[in-house]
């Protein structure tokens, strides 16, 4: 008895496929290709990232079995190692990360973000994770001390919980090199770890007139223009300074006054010291801020637990980079499913029900129907549990 289409294809009926269409006509995607587009190509990836998957043969053991139903669930006329190891290999990176980009923008827009949050400002964290290789298989990949990697960096929205920004490097990149390409908004907040301590791009961020949090690399010379005289030790604030830099090098790429406040955390017994450009907020706000950066590490860790970010499909920086791609795009693909079809569960539940549903035929809204995994999220973020990391 026929009870429907697949359960994949209802999911992947979600993504923008006229969009994903324009990219590969943009970059001639499907030039050559007599069977497995560019289109087979993303469904077949985002199947091995749902499904969870862990490596090209266990993909494709996996679906050999169903290929009497390829058709209907997007995958082509066939899958092979083959056919999928050389999409991987040749296939322009472009359009996954595009594509990525789109559902990024997507999933942003149909998130409501928290609610009651402590500032009306958006706020990003930014932070970098770096992805281990094999050198002896991902021989490009050479990092430092005979180890290798890519690096994922990621401008987290944290009102949301959707990237708002990912861009993939070397992991010998520093982190601060990265910073120049964040698209800075107007008003804006951007909390960064001391990697971050780079006055030059600093200062690129005020003149874009957002505002920054940053935690102190390395004590700074510099003169204090003001102190307020503020210590609370009931909230742990210790110092609420104004100061210039002092240094030829560092007054020359920060020439500004600054905001300086010294936090210190009882839990974590450990003294903080942030640098801000706002000069409105509390010295609490300012260490709050700093706290929610840790958003970005939780995001690197579900990331690296619950999809395919590990094991890779192929073995080039090319095939490297789609399937991180395709990861992005599968963790948006849930969130947007989550917004329109008005599911409160967590995405870790929706996805471990996915997976296990994947090549099931009945409705998508009968299967997510889960009353039970509800979890209240309304003060999710009113009382604040995470704790400062070195």
């Amino acid at each position: 008895m026929n009870q429907g289409s697949y359960i994949f294809r209802q999911v992947v009926g979600f993504l923008p496929r006229d969009y994903f269409e324009w990219l590969v006509k943009k970059y001639d995607g499907n030039k050559y290709v007599k069977s497995f587009t560019c289109w087979n190509h993303l469904l077949v990836l985002i199947f091995g990232q749902l499904s969870n998957r862990e490596g090209l043969r266990d993909l494709i053991t996996t679906i050999s079995p169903f290929q009497f139903a390829f058709h209907h669930l997007g995958f082509g006329k066939s899958v092979s190692r083959s056919n999928l190891g050389k999409a991987n290999e040749i296939r322009d990176v472009r359009i996954f990360q595009e594509f990525a980009d789109r559902m990024v923008s997507i999933a942003r827009s149909k998130v409501d973000g928290v609610k009651d949050f402590f500032l009306a400002n958006k706020v990003y964290a930014f932070d970098s994770s770096t992805i281990s290789l094999c050198l002896s298989i991902y021989w490009w990949a050479k990092m430092h001390h005979g180890k290798g990697g890519v690096k994922l960096h990621t401008l987290y929205d944290v009102k949301t919980d959707i990237p708002a920004f990912v861009v993939i490097t070397d992991a010998a990149l520093h982190d601060s090199q990265v910073m120049g390409l964040i698209p800075y908004e107007k008003d804006s907040f951007y909390v960064f770890d001391r990697a971050y301590m780079d006055t030059k791009m600093l200062y690129l961020i005020h003149k874009r007139e957002a505002f920054f949090v940053v935690r102190e690399k390395h004590k700074m010379v510099f003169d204090v223009v003001e102190d307020k005289g503020y210590n609370n030790p009931a909230t742990g604030v210790m110092a609420d300074q104004i100061i210039r830099f002092r240094g030829n090098k560092t007054r020359k790429n920060y020439p500004g006054t600054l905001r300086r406040v010294i936090f210190y955390d009882r839990e974590g017994n450990g003294t903080f010291v942030f640098y801000t450009n706002n000069f409105d907020i509390t010295a609490e706000d300012v260490a709050l801020l700093y706290k929610f950066r840790w958003r970005v590490e939780l995001f690197f860790k579900w990331l690296k637990q619950h999809l395919r970010v590990k094991e890779f499909y192929g073995t080039s920086e090319n095939a490297v980079k789609i399937q991180i791609y395709a990861a992005i795009i599968a963790y948006c693909l849930v969130a947007i499913i989550k917004h329109d079809m008005k599911i409160e569960a967590e995405t870790y539940d929706v996805l471990r029900i996915l997976s296990a549903a994947l090549l099931v035929k009945m409705p998508l809204v009968d299967l997510l129907n889960i009353p039970d995994l509800e979890k209240a999220v309304s003060d999710k973020y009113t009382q604040l549990e995470f704790v400062f990391k070195d």
